[in-house]
């Protein structure tokens, strides 16, 4: 077991520590000063409590208006269109006996919305993707602003749900929250046979009929989609934050250890409120120990770009400020024992079954590069080593497996994939970006070649079309940020891109928009801050220009003089069509106030809030 940090991971986080000193200080300020001397709804007026109590079974009305139980409030992200969040359809009835075994009361407190990349992905839709993470957050604080509750519970999982839960969590960070996870579909069709049905309908070789099979093989149940994209790093990023139990995040939905784990979340929620003798408040467990320890789990699994976004805004919320560069150190630093799809051709549950989180928390503790003394709700992180299973129907937890299952999935930190993980900061003339290189082959990360300049993804699409892109060239793809269009990803370029690159041409993708959590093997720049539609550099690009992109060194650069660049005019950005229809025009103001990308593109100022 770990004896000392490493001296990188160590420097970063007391780096964090002391940039966030004052910011940090004001939030826990805040969150103390709001600590309940008893139960929440004792403050309340007796008509308010007879609202907050009206609609509850007997036994739970009496408790709330003279008994002794804690109160739960359930924040949930369900809704029967998203695999991910079908399964919380009865949670709250498995909550609400699990809570009264433990002697407290268990109330639905708000639900939220919750939209699916998958389903959006290249649609109009997207544009309001990346927004909704603010939108949940302001959802969530509405239903625990009626402040009669004792802990929290959260049920989400996918993209931007748990992003927008943790913020909120954290601006009720005096409240115990658990996050109880639905965890991944079985596994259906292989990822690489699902890209490979994808490029040969892009080429036009397979019809529409073989690509929807392809694709219902691959999405074909309740639960997470099984690659490793944005939501099954939320739900290692959860683990190794210690706000779900110990090895909760991969159990396959309908399952005895799924229900099993569930109840051992609500049983603990009602164990570590104010009113026990273990309190645990979600803002004082979240500090920057557990945010760089979510860093390095990222980087160790070659895990989501986008919380390259969602990570800075989560940790804002806590008064803690973390920077691109942060997340550079840490990734030179950290190993990648895990290759799970878009990485390699394996999904999330083979990468459990190999031995999965528990492996991987004792593995990064061994090292020295994950923090076992920060704090979650089940106890300090040096406890997350181990996993669930049933004894008599009840969960118990024994230690990981001394070896991994599958070396080609996951490995010791004594033999890693590579050495690093795998994400770089990429700056220089053109702005501040982030690459994923874990599955770019190292032979595509550096190259040199003219630009070609799109507006919308649709423009390259039609130019590959029409015969115009087989040769080397990077794709500018500008007026994709939050400010312009919500930052929507761009996947949808991928096949296209992809197809490109395996012709033999060098291919590259610069964009101020955003790619999926599960893309990778084209070498992209993306979240360029400042972005174009602020007039940043990539207004300025033209069609020829010869850009450098080394995601090796994590530079960017144009061969335009400097003096010349600075003198163009940058492009103007016209919004027309794209900030009307499907309810865009009600998130104008989104746009308008949006953050940069490099800070989280949040619509939240904690930080001028509380300076």
């Amino acid at each position: 077991m770990m004896t000392h940090m490493h001296p990188a991971i160590a420097s970063v986080t007391d780096r964090i520590r002391l940039r966030s000193q004052d910011t940090r200080a004001a939030y826990l300020d805040m969150i103390r000063a709001r600590r309940p001397d008893g139960f929440a709804r004792m403050k309340m007026t007796e008509g308010n409590l007879a609202h907050a109590s009206a609609g509850c079974a007997v036994m739970e009305k009496a408790e709330l208006l003279g008994g002794g139980w804690p109160n739960i409030g359930i924040i949930t992200s369900y809704n029967d269109m998203l695999s991910a969040h079908a399964p919380f359809e009865h949670y709250p009835d498995i909550i609400r006996k699990a809570a009264r075994d433990a002697g407290a009361i268990a109330q639905v407190a708000g639900g939220v919305p919750a939209m699916c990349d998958g389903v959006t992905q290249g649609q109009e839709g997207m544009e309001l993707s990346l927004f909704s993470r603010d939108v949940i957050a302001m959802a969530s604080a509405i239903g625990l602003s009626h402040d009669v509750f004792d802990a929290a519970l959260h049920l989400g999982v996918c993209d931007k749900i748990i992003p927008g839960l943790v913020i909120a969590a954290l601006r009720f960070g005096w409240l115990p929250s658990v996050f109880v996870p639905a965890g991944p579909m079985p596994s259906g069709l292989p990822n690489p046979e699902k890209v490979r049905i994808r490029q040969l309908f892009a080429e036009g070789k397979v019809d529409r009929a073989e690509l929807l099979r392809a694709e219902a093989e691959s999405y074909h149940s309740q639960g997470t989609c099984t690659f490793y994209g944005t939501a099954n790093s939320n739900q290692m990023l959860m683990e190794v934050m210690g706000l779900h139990l110990p090895g909760a995040a991969f159990t396959n939905p309908g399952t005895p250890l799924r229900e099993a784990l569930t109840r051992a979340a609500t049983h603990r929620a009602a164990a570590i409120t104010a009113q026990g003798d273990d309190y645990r408040p979600m803002g004082e467990l979240i500090d920057e120990r557990s945010v760089v320890n979510g860093i390095v789990g990222l980087m160790a699994t070659g895990g989501s770009t986008n919380h390259a976004l969602h990570i800075p805004a989560m940790a804002a919320a806590a008064g803690i400020l973390v920077t691109l560069e942060d997340f550079a150190e840490i990734s030179a630093v950290t190993p990648l024992l895990a290759r799970i799809y878009p990485n390699g051709p394996s999904d999330v549950n083979h990468f459990h079954a190999a031995g999965g989180m528990s492996f991987l928390v004792r593995e990064l503790l061994g090292a020295g590069l994950m923090d076992g003394g920060a704090q979650g709700v089940a106890g300090p992180i040096s406890g997350y080593d181990r996993e669930p299973f049933l004894d008599a129907g009840k969960v118990v937890w024994r230690a990981a497996p001394e070896k991994s299952g599958d070396l080609e999935i996951l490995r010791p930190a004594s033999d890693p994939f590579s050495e690093d993980g795998g994400l770089r900061l990429m700056s220089g003339p053109l702005g501040r970006g982030v690459s994923k290189v874990s599955a770019v082959k190292p032979a595509n990360r550096v190259l040199e070649a003219p630009a070609i300049v799109f507006e919308t993804q649709g423009a390259l699409k039609a130019a590959f079309e029409a015969g115009q892109l087989d040769r080397d060239f990077v794709a500018v793809v500008r007026f994709q940020g939050p400010a312009a269009n919500g930052m929507p990803e761009l996947h949808g370029l991928t096949p296209v891109l992809g197809i490109l690159q395996d012709r033999g041409f060098k291919i590259a993708l610069v964009t101020d928009g955003r790619m999926s959590g599960a893309s990778g093997k084209i070498p992209s720049a993306i979240h360029m801050s400042p972005e174009a539609a602020r007039g940043g550099p990539l207004a300025r690009v033209r069609d020829g220009d010869m850009i450098a992109f080394d995601s090796e060194k994590g530079t960017l650069d144009i061969k335009v003089d400097s003096e010349t660049f600075a003198a163009r005019e940058p492009a103007p950005f016209r919004p027309n069509e794209s900030s009307i229809g499907l309810g865009r025009e009600m998130f104008s103001y989104f746009r308008q106030m949006a953050g940069t990308a490099d800070s989280g593109a949040s619509q939240f100022s904690f930080f001028g809030a509380e300076s």
